[in-house]
């Protein structure tokens, strides 16, 4: 059984990295009817799921998220609060002192290079003592999806091999995939 983590919140200049909410389900229900989002990030259960309740199918798993053991932060604009992307830290301590980070943005928010930010803070707080403690993150994403790997080297997270016919997409389609990772000693840019 998977530990329960705090919620916690970090707060940057223009940006919030909190927990998910049910009043979120607008934002989420605009960000999944992208077709990047449903082809690289959303899994197949929420594709699967009639597009008019895709929001609620992906926000059920994420709400009580912190519960489970995963660290899911909504990245909202600190003005509006409204949800303009994602990170999420799963899979925590499974192998020890390590974890998996994954991140996706809403069409409107992409080129603001706000995912890297919100990744690296999400990242710089769960290798804090005071936050997870870990050592090291992981992420992986098809090589066709150069905007993933733009995002991944901007925040830290140095390319370290090649997985091949890693990424399946919802159709079956399969891809390599680049990983990267980040370990807490790394200097940090």
């Amino acid at each position: 059984m998977s530990q329960r983590l705090r919620p916690h919140r970090i707060e940057l200049d223009d940006l919030v990295l909190r927990p998910f909410g049910w009043t979120d389900e607008p934002a989420v229900a605009e960000a999944l009817r992208d077709p990047e989002i449903l082809r690289w990030t959303a899994g197949t259960a929420v594709i699967r799921t009639p597009a008019d309740l895709r929001a609620k199918r992906w926000l059920e798993t994420r709400v009580d998220g912190w519960e489970r053991g995963n660290a899911v932060f909504a990245v909202a604009d600190a003005t509006s609060d409204y949800v303009l992307a994602t990170v999420s830290i799963r899979e925590v301590n499974r192998v020890p002192d390590q974890a998996v980070v994954a991140y996706w943005v809403s069409p409107g928010a992409r080129g603001r290079r706000l995912a890297a930010r919100a990744l690296d803070a999400a990242a710089r707080w769960s290798f804090a003592k005071d936050g997870l403690g870990l050592h090291r993150l992981s992420l992986d994403h098809a090589l066709v999806n150069e905007g993933s790997c733009r995002v991944a080297v901007r925040a830290g997270f140095p390319l370290e091999g090649t997985m091949r016919e890693f990424f399946v997409e919802p159709t079956g389609e399969r891809h390599d995939s680049h990983l990267h990772a980040r370990l807490a000693t790394d200097p940090i840019a």
